[in-house]
């Protein structure tokens, strides 16, 4: 037996009304159980909104005017009459929904004449047939195919299927909870979400995960493994506060220059065949593919001695006049999909390679940061495009804290410091990478702070023309987001005009489930669901009673957009709190 697409639809709509994120998985875990081998990998993509993993380039590329031209050729309504809707509710997905209803009214039984009830492996496929309709002709082919799929199917199915082509599903909940559904489904609790996660930080793709476990039970993750084409999360790095304390701590480090760039994950596989080019595909560190923002990588051959290599690194942008490092901002004009080949000779870029992961078959993930140097210096030589990172080996607070003072002399951020026996933790935030921006002073916050956009005020006088005057910012707690600041300072016309256009694709009509309860003085005019991450500094932190995090930003502002960075990436309440600690007495035992 198989599932339809409206039952589906209607496990979309219990998340959607549930905000308890226990009750989320057990609905997960029922939805699961139900779903057939061949159908809850497909079920996992879509409630991501997607019909691939999330590292596959695969869009639908369907904007709402292609949407609105869809649904009027499937109901033959007034798209005047569709638009008038869409702005009353703000929700493309429900003028939809209810213009079905209007149109094609239900029988007494309650079904519509023409309605199928297509099964879930049916619709995946029309909608992945939609991300394949590419070249002239592509927008009309497109909207035939979705307005064929719009007639055939229930309202709430259509409702469900709009957001999804919108990405703005948003059912509230992320790819953990989903991991602690699958251990929900095995074993009725979340005893097996650490394995899961595991897993998952290997080879980030959940429909792969669901379907190996469902076929085979737990036991299926061994045959979840790295490969070249899939990226492997990266490791994160956690916060100390001084040379001594990290020392103290790690024991042994080696301690390398932290380039403030763009976080490139290089997958190589050499071609087998002499007449044809070796492979190159790259990722960024929330798991977008970037294989088009970086062609010079396709020349990478001659740098890399092995046929199939996985490698950590930094792009940085190198000023062609004098070779030296460039601004952050600067460098990030290179993430761009296109007018790449004119950024590409404004700002050339060097991939400074710290580690790496994968050779030849063989993972290197649990073998130590030591043996992986080796190899990375065997497997890799220096030239105009890969660079190895430099490096020392250090147990000594004054050598570490020397070589830091180098770093910041020539203008980067500092260092990081790795335990020197360390594995590479895939998504992880442990004490085996600490960065170190600067020594710890007592009362001050030395470093600064990621956080989520979770709404904005319209502002004053000529800030009430950009539409924005002021933001709410948070930080993360667990699936959640909890509030830490309001910023409406330090932020030049231009950045507001920036930050407002971004903030469009993230404007939702009614506070995200994401976000736990937000004090009434901090209600915004306009709620953003999570997708904007900001770097904040602030002079210091202190104890809040009206912020949900329970610490405060003084004097907060904004340094920059964080575009290389995805909300799960957001500072947590827990590091928040180690930062406030910290700053009250820099020299204090984490």
């Amino acid at each position: 037996m198989f599932m339809t697409i409206n039952e589906l639809a209607v496990f979309f709509q219990k998340l959607e009304q549930t905000s308890s994120r226990l009750a989320m998985t057990e609905l997960l875990s029922q939805l699961f159980r139900k779903a057939g081998k061949g159908e809850i990998g497909k079920i996992c993509y879509l409630l991501q909104g997607r019909v691939a993993p999330l590292y596959d380039a695969i869009e639908f590329g369907m904007a709402e005017k292609l949407i609105i031209r869809a649904l009027v050729k499937a109901y033959g309504i007034d798209e005047n009459q569709i638009q008038k809707k869409f702005k009353q509710t703000g929700d493309l997905g429900n003028a939809a929904q209810s213009y079905y209803r209007v149109l094609k009214p239900a029988s007494p039984a309650g079904r519509h004449d023409n309605m199928k009830y297509f099964s879930i492996q049916e619709v995946y496929r029309k909608l992945f047939d939609l991300t394949q309709a590419a070249g002239e002709g592509s927008q009309e082919k497109k909207i035939d195919l979705l307005a064929e799929l719009m007639r055939s199917l229930d309202p709430l199915s259509v409702r469900y299927i709009v957001r999804i082509l919108l990405d703005k599903l948003r059912l509230g909940f992320s790819e953990m909870t989903t991991l602690d559904a699958l251990s929900w489904m095995l074993k009725g609790n979340k005893s097996l979400r650490e394995k899961l996660e595991s897993a998952y930080n290997i080879r980030p793709d959940i429909g792969f995960i669901a379907e190996r476990v469902k076929e085979e039970g737990i036991g299926g993750l061994t045959r979840v493994k790295a490969k070249v084409g899939a990226p492997i999360l990266a490791s994160l790095c956690q916060r100390l506060p001084t040379a001594d304390e990290m020392i103290k701590k790690m024991g042994m480090v080696a301690v390398e220059p932290k380039y403030d760039g763009v976080r490139v994950q290089i997958h190589y596989e050499k071609s087998k065949v002499k007449s044809q080019k070796s492979k190159v595909k790259t990722f960024s560190r929330n798991l977008e593919n970037t294989t088009e923002m970086f062609p010079e990588l396709q020349q990478i051959g001659k740098q890399i001695k092995a046929e199939e290599v996985i490698l950590d690194s930094e792009a940085m942008g190198i000023d062609p006049k004098t070779g030296r490092v460039i601004s952050f901002q600067e460098t990030m004009t290179r993430k761009r999909k296109h007018l790449i080949e004119g950024a590409r000779q404004k700002v050339p870029l060097k991939f400074y390679v710290f580690d790496v992961l994968y050779r030849d078959g063989k993972s290197l993930l649990n073998i130590p940061l030591s043996e992986r140097r080796i190899a990375l210096e065997q497997i890799v030589s220096s030239g105009n495009i890969l660079v190895v990172s430099p490096q020392i080996v250090t147990d000594s607070p004054s050598v570490l804290r020397s070589y830091h003072d180098e770093q910041i002399k020539k203008g980067l951020e500092g260092v990081v410091v790795k335990k020197w026996h360390s594995p590479y933790e895939p998504g992880r935030r442990g004490y085996s990478w600490v960065k170190f921006k600067e020594e710890g002073k007592t009362g001050k916050l030395t470093d600064t702070i990621d956080a989520v956009i979770m709404g904005y005020y319209k502002g004053e006088g000529k800030r009430a023309g950009f539409g924005i005057g002021a933001f709410l910012a948070g930080v993360r707690k667990g699936d959640r987001f909890v509030t830490i600041t309001k910023i409406g300072t330090g932020v030049t016309d231009a950045l507001w005009k920036e930050l407002r256009r971004k903030l469009r694709a993230f404007t939702v009509t009614e506070k995200p489930k994401e976000y736990e309860d937000v004090g009434k003085t901090f209600i915004p005019d306009v709620w953003v669901a999570p997708g904007l991450v900001v770097e904040i500094a602030g002079d210091d932190l202190t104890k809040s009673s009206t912020h949900g995090a329970g610490i405060a930003v003084r004097f907060p502002r904004l340094v920059r957009m964080r575009l290389d960075k995805s909300p799960k990436d957001a500072t947590t309440v827990a590091e928040a709190r180690r930062m406030y600690d910290a700053q009250k007495n820099p020299h204090s035992r984490i």
